[in-house]
């Protein structure tokens, strides 16, 4: 049987080179696996932080078990006290976005290249299924990736994406620990819930889910490289205008030209898929239409400028 530390070393090694190694930890039985792990793998270059989201009377004396079972593996622990606020895409929704922004900036503090996080293989077909349900594109079907760059020095890695929920318990269970609760993930109104339902039926199975996220991945790798290189010959853009030949392509490579355009002239938008697709089909149609403050001109050739700001009144 393979030695549980040396086959995370070798997960995190693939993805995390060395160096300071900063972990959120929720205590729950995946983030205590993961702490587990990391610090027997990477003794004294690892510090971890549990964001405290005020959302739940436990959540001060859960944050505190954690900083508990820090002291005893030697590893510098922080409490994160975070204000969470809907923005209309629901408190889950809000509660990542405040406890990846805190956990950022701590990991930034620490001096840590890489920030590690606990999503295992069960996750990830969970998050496939959901994404499925939503009818994402192929980017949203290729599921949670393994690395993704934050900012010019800081990793967001996730080394425990081979690992099955079952492994993580059992981990945690004969290290004597009694990890966290959260009620919220046996709440039938979140979709997450009702994804992990299907998959503990035993159909689909996770594995398999998650291996067509690995799937797709590679798929959406290998067109983001052929992009970059139409790009190289097909668009012409600055930060008030360009152009994109659009000629024969196929509708995605089109679709990929589109949006590394927008992303230049206007990096601080947020494009979503369906109004990026309703853009293109106007294109597509000999429309001129407007993106996020980007007007583009139909034609043999788009034109992109910026679009003159709206009169009020």
């Amino acid at each position: 049987m393979t030695d549980p530390v040396a086959r995370f070393a070798a997960d995190l090694n693939s993805i995390a080179p060395g160096g300071q190694l900063a972990l959120g930890v929720s205590g729950g039985p995946d983030s205590l696996a993961l702490l587990l792990l990391a610090s027997a793998a990477r003794p004294g270059r690892v510090v971890a932080a549990t964001v405290d989201h005020g959302l739940r009377p436990e959540s001060a004396d859960e944050a505190a078990m954690v900083a508990g079972v820090c002291r005893r593996l030697s590893v510098p622990h922080s409490i994160l006290r975070v204000t969470v606020r809907e923005s209309g895409e629901g408190l889950q929704a809000a509660a990542r976005a405040a406890r990846y922004a805190a956990l950022t900036e701590w990991a930034r503090d620490e001096g840590a290249g890489w920030l590690a996080t606990a999503h295992h293989l069960d996750d990830q077909a969970e998050t496939v299924l959901m994404r499925l349900a939503r009818g994402a594109g192929l980017n949203g079907m290729a599921g949670i990736r393994p690395s993704r760059r934050l900012g010019r020095s800081l990793h967001l890695v996730r080394p425990l994406l081979g690992w099955r929920k079952q492994e993580l318990v059992a981990l945690v269970t004969d290290a004597g620990l009694t990890p966290v609760d959260d009620p919220s993930n046996a709440d039938p109104r979140f979709d997450r819930t009702r994804a992990r339902a299907l998959l503990a039926s035993g159909w689909p199975a996770a594995d398999r889910v998650a291996a067509v996220a690995t799937r797709l991945a590679e798929a959406e790798a290998a067109l983001d490289w052929q992009a970059a290189r139409l790009a190289h010959d097909r668009v012409d853009v600055s930060s008030s205008g360009g152009r994109i030949d659009p000629a024969d392509l196929p509708r995605e490579f089109r679709r990929r030209l589109l949006v590394g355009a927008l992303a230049r002239m206007a990096p601080h938008a947020e494009l979503r898929g369906d109004e990026v697709d309703r853009l293109l089909h106007r294109l597509d149609t000999g429309e001129t239409a407007t993106l996020a403050g980007v007007k583009v001109a139909a034609g043999r050739v788009w034109r992109l400028s910026i679009a003159p700001p709206r009169r009020s009144g």
